[in-house]
């Protein structure tokens, strides 16, 4: 009985698997060197989660100095920094001033297109991808699925799966830039991750990054129905670094029907997902009135409310209503709300206990990943020569704010630079 030959084995001199910011920056990087690049996306077309990540405003980057921009990227800043440094925030913004998009720096230091929008800035990308001021422009292979490595270890070869058939494809240089697990419907599922493992590849596990958190015991169900989506305004948020030092920072949050999410609880997430991981739950500390001096709230919490309800006294002397005063009714028992010393403390201190993040699907980003040790400086895995690692699958994580974006940059842009030498190195016999 015969058996179907294996597809032909196509080759090229660089391959970059993966459509997102990372992809396609080392794309331009090697396709501005003149190399031949073929890109492969498992998506009907490339950029889905940037361009969905951009409905409500594009955030390029951000505009504050690179030295505390640097620390954004919590214990990764080390080996983050000298790729900032050659490709960071004003980089960013020169490189858009370059495709046509003018940006400006909005009044939290973000840093956003003058239109607000994603898919203009992406569409000039790509016409300047495939149509190059000079050299090849990138060949796009859009359903191509990569399904790891086949052939033998002396001719190995990446296998896709296309709308026609399975594909074989060799290239001298190859950069992965997969992503991580969050958002799967766009594409980043995270299937590479058992393919470089079994390649000796260190990876760390796939943790949600930039998350919501369910709370221990949840909510009752008349604060849950009543307030789920709603906004928690003009609120602090303490927590422990988990280093000794305290996590502090003013912002905005939304209530879930289990829980919380928003920008605030996004900026400690790695904090509290770490807590969770090592005792099994966290609590944070929540300051319904942050710009209110300790002082200044117990004695208005004190002022004698005569026939007044809790809730009109509240109200009237320290502006309290709404789900703030719905979350002091949720936390504290009848007789806490009696004791105006208990209340004015819980007011400006909170505890929320968290059990666990939301599931990996919903996090804006993903921690984990391909460790930084298995690159050297040029974006290369040790263990498997001429292939570049690039982008959310490797092993760093960072708050939103532009920082994400920028990182994803300048790792495509050093895992190109790097692909750019192989090829050239391999071509001179060095």
């Amino acid at each position: 009985m015969s058996t179907a030959e294996p597809p032909a084995v196509h080759t090229a001199d660089a391959l970059v698997i993966g459509g997102g910011p990372a992809g396609l920056m080392a794309a331009e990087v090697l396709s501005g060197a003149g190399v031949a690049v073929h890109l492969m996306d498992a998506m009907p077309s490339v950029g889905r989660k940037f361009l969905l990540a951009g409905k409500g405003g594009m955030n390029l980057t951000h505009g504050e100095p690179l030295a505390r921009f640097v620390t954004r990227y919590g214990a990764r800043q080390a080996e983050l920094a000298p790729l900032l440094q050659a490709f960071g925030p004003e980089a960013v913004r020169a490189w858009a001033q370059g495709l046509g998009i003018d940006t400006f720096v909005g009044s939290s230091g973000r840093v956003f297109p003058t239109d607000l929008k994603a898919a203009p800035l992406l569409r000039a990308w790509l016409h300047r991808l495939r149509h190059p001021a000079q050299g090849p422009g990138v060949q796009f292979h859009m359903r191509h699925r990569w399904q790891g490595w086949g052939g033998d270890a002396g001719a190995p070869h990446l296998c896709f799966d296309t709308p026609d058939g399975p594909a074989r494809w060799q290239a001298r240089a190859v950069v992965l830039a997969l992503g991580g697990a969050s958002w799967a419907r766009l594409g980043s599922d995270g299937a590479w991750l058992p393919w470089l493992q079994g390649s000796g590849v260190a990876v760390a596990p796939l943790q949600p990054s930039n998350c919501g958190f369910d709370l221990v015991g949840g909510w009752t169900p008349f604060f849950a129905e009543r307030f789920a989506g709603q906004p928690f305004k003009s609120m602090a948020l303490r927590c422990s670094d988990g280093a000794g030092g305290e996590f502090h920072r003013k912002g905005e949050f939304v209530a879930t029907a289990t829980g919380v999410e928003g920008s605030l609880i996004y900026a400690a997430s790695a904090l509290l997902r770490e807590q969770i991981n090592t005792h099994g739950q966290a609590t944070l500390h929540l300051d319904l009135l942050p710009d209110r001096s300790p002082e200044r709230v117990r004695a208005d919490v004190h002022h004698p409310r005569g026939a007044r309800s809790l809730s009109s006294h509240l109200k009237s002397r320290l502006g309290l209503d709404g789900i703030k005063m719905a979350l002091l009714h949720e936390k504290l028992t009848k007789a806490e709300l009696a004791q105006p010393d208990v209340l004015a403390h819980a007011i400006q201190n909170l505890p929320l206990t968290l059990a666990a993040p939301r599931p990996i699907d919903e996090a804006i980003s993903t921690a984990g990943g391909v460790a930084l040790e298995a690159l050297d400086a040029h974006g290369m895995l040790r263990d498997l020569p001429g292939v570049f690692c690039a982008g959310e699958m490797l092993d760093w994580e960072a708050p939103t704010g532009g920082y994400l974006l920028t990182a994803c940059l300048a790792t495509g842009r050093r895992a190109g630079e790097g692909a750019v030498g192989w090829i050239r190195g391999v071509a001179s016999g060095g």
